[in-house]
């Protein structure tokens, strides 16, 4: 009769409310029922339950043992869990939000990627500007870009998220190339409609924060919207480098101002602190730590909070 199994007997019998309730779902006798509990007094020294013939209660010292022992077999359970959940293979229905342009151009591929490797997951990626209520609509990760509100999730730090301006070869063939931040006021800029930054572009250079005055041609709501005006030829853009990566490489678009750019935003890979990391949310988690940032300690932060941050 080992410990571990007596204290579960008494913890259901303690639940159930008699040693017969309890026999009958552990499928025993009510008189083994009884000596487990009666092992356990004697290793204690100390008697933990009070019966009659019409009731049972705890004694004090039963109290305090039932709680600890209530936990004790969650942390147990918890265990066997986790040790089969690393032998089991990811399957199932994974719920990922992000932000559009980071969720278009890289996390995307990343999911057709990750489905590859494992063909027993499936991905529900929702791409949103609007900030989803991460606990009410059921997601299992998310992605953050901007700084974080207090928030009971675990998140972990990725690469930042950072920006790059450019325009067309055409544009510059036409308007010249700006050689210094001052330049950008001379030129057609293309931007987010913003109260700030429709009127300046705030960069980071080799004498720190500079804000630049510009007067935009076009100002839109969309990211991938400034993209098409700027391929056009319409004017010079500033936005994630993760949007124009592919058109930059292509030579459709032509990166400036190398030394002056605007301070890359922090970006976490959110995770609920309460719930069970399954084998899919496991894998991923790593998946995506080794594709997007080094595998940084996770940073525990002071209540899920959901205000908004462009991307």
């Amino acid at each position: 009769m080992g410990q571990l199994e007596s204290i579960s007997v008494f913890v259901k019998a303690v639940e159930r409310g008699s040693f017969a309730a309890a026999a009958q779902e552990l499928r025993l006798t009510g008189t083994m029922v009884g000596t487990h509990v009666r092992s356990l007094e004697d290793r204690l020294g100390t008697k933990l339950l009070n019966r009659t013939t019409r009731r049972q209660s705890l004694t004090e010292a039963g109290r305090l043992y039932y709680e600890r022992c209530k936990k004790i077999l969650a942390e147990v359970t918890d265990a066997q869990l986790d040790v089969a959940d690393l032998q089991a293979i990811p399957k199932g229905r994974l719920k990922i939000v992000s932000q559009v342009s980071f969720g278009v151009h890289a996390l995307t591929p990343a999911c057709a990627e990750f489905i590859a490797k494992y063909p027993t997951v499936s991905v529900d990626l929702v791409v949103s500007d609007r900030l989803a209520d991460l606990v009410n609509e059921d997601f299992d990760i998310a992605f953050r870009i901007g700084d974080l509100p207090d928030s009971a999730l675990i998140a972990r730090p990725l690469d930042p998220y950072a920006s790059i301006i450019c325009a067309s070869p055409d544009y510059f063939a036409k308007r010249g190339t700006p050689l210094h931040p001052t330049d950008l006021s001379h030129h057609t800029c293309l931007g987010l409609a913003h109260p700030i930054a429709s009127r300046e572009w705030r960069l980071r250079g080799p004498d720190g924060m500079i804000h630049v005055p510009v007067s935009l041609a076009m100002s839109i709501n969309n990211g991938e919207a400034l993209r098409t005006a700027a391929l056009s030829g319409l004017g010079i853009i500033m936005q994630p480098e993760v949007l124009l990566n592919g058109d930059v490489a292509a030579g459709r678009l032509i990166p400036i101002l190398a030394d002056y750019l605007p301070t890359p935003k922090p970006m976490h890979l959110m995770t609920f602190r309460h719930r069970r990391p399954t084998a899919k949310i496991r894998m991923f988690v790593e998946f995506a730590l080794e594709r997007f940032g080094r595998r940084a300690a996770r940073t525990r932060l002071p209540s899920v909070s959901d205000g908004s941050s462009s991307d």
